[in-house]
């Protein structure tokens, strides 16, 4: 099986030892919330770091909204929460302008989408309108208001949970949305061992108002900065074009990966070589990543009996590796 625990030793450079263990500690604290799903909590901060929004499905009650909310706290980021429900409005997310009489005029009051983290809980409990709203905050980082256009606080990363579609209530995300989303995952249920440690340790809820902040925002920026300075040989780019244009050629998938779909997987190799202490992309960032990154933009054929994860999984085996 690849190997998907961070390797120090090959840094050259682009972070020092010491830098690193600020993304190891981060790991770690957020680890000690979510228990048993390192994995997972690595792959989270892998997306964010690369400036991704992360989607997070599974049944409820699994952890999806507690880790949304570590990490949001691990990083000392402005946070927010929604819970989206079938009769939230476009206005409760983006703000709305009210008339104030001591002014004269309406004043624009920002919604919750005006923070740095924005954790959008079941998103897809609400209508096919107010998850819309969310699209150009996503990918332009800005929201048009009454004809004005306002910036985002930066950082902005959504952090989206949602139940599976087939449970009541729900309505499925857009592939537009979707596209948007650089990465998905399932944390699914805990190890016994795991479990029985949430049963006889301190409240995990608890324990979350009292984490620290493992970095600060400019220290964050840093390291964003340092991920577009990663390598990529022209080879692993022929390897990720090749991947790509596979989902498109009708034997795989009815709807194959957009440009922006690539671009993203692109930068979140980048991020996972440098959280693995490397200064360059290697095949294995891509492999290890090719699920998460893009099942969820994926229609795999009616006749071909798989899920998109399936498919996708068969595709990347078949694909020759430089």
């Amino acid at each position: 099986m690849l190997r998907t625990e961070p390797n120090h030793a090959a840094l050259d450079g682009s972070a020092s030892s010491g830098k690193l263990s600020q993304i190891t500690g981060l790991i770690d604290q957020v680890s000690t919330i979510i228990v048993g799903k390192r994995e997972q909590v690595t792959l989270s901060v892998i997306c964010l770091l690369a400036g991704g929004h992360l989607l997070i499905e599974d049944v409820p009650g699994v952890g999806k909204t507690t880790l949304s909310q570590a990490l949001a706290r691990s990083l000392g980021l402005r946070f927010s929460r929604v819970q989206f429900t079938s009769d939230l409005l476009p206005s409760d997310l983006i703000g709305v302008s009210v008339y104030e009489r001591q002014k004269e005029g309406f004043v624009f009051h920002p919604g919750p989408v005006f923070a740095q983290v924005l954790l959008a809980d079941e998103i897809n409990r609400a209508g096919p309108r107010t998850q819309s709203a969310l699209l150009e905050a996503m990918e332009e980082r800005q929201v048009s208001v009454e004809g004005a256009t306002r910036a985002l606080p930066s950082p902005f990363f959504v952090i989206a949970t949602q139940n599976p579609s087939d449970q009541l209530g729900t309505h499925p995300l857009p592939e537009s949305q979707l596209d948007r989303f650089a990465m998905r995952l399932s944390l699914g249920y805990p190890e016994p061992a795991a479990e029985r440690a949430l049963m006889t340790g301190q409240d995990k809820r608890e324990a979350m108002q009292h984490l620290p902040a493992v970095m600060t925002p400019p220290q964050w920026h840093e390291w964003q900065v340092r991920v577009d300075r990663v390598h990529v040989a022209e080879s692993l780019l022929d390897y990720l074009q090749a991947l790509v244009t596979a989902t498109r050629d009708g034997r795989w998938f009815a709807l194959g990966l957009s440009p922006r779909a690539g671009l993203s997987l692109l930068k979140l190799a980048k991020a996972r070589a440098l959280v693995s202490g490397r200064n360059h992309v290697s095949p294995e960032d891509l492999q290890v990543l090719w699920v998460p990154a893009v099942a969820h933009r994926l229609q795999p054929l009616p006749q071909s009996g798989r899920s998109a994860a399936a498919q996708a999984r068969v595709l990347l085996e078949s694909t020759p590796v430089p």
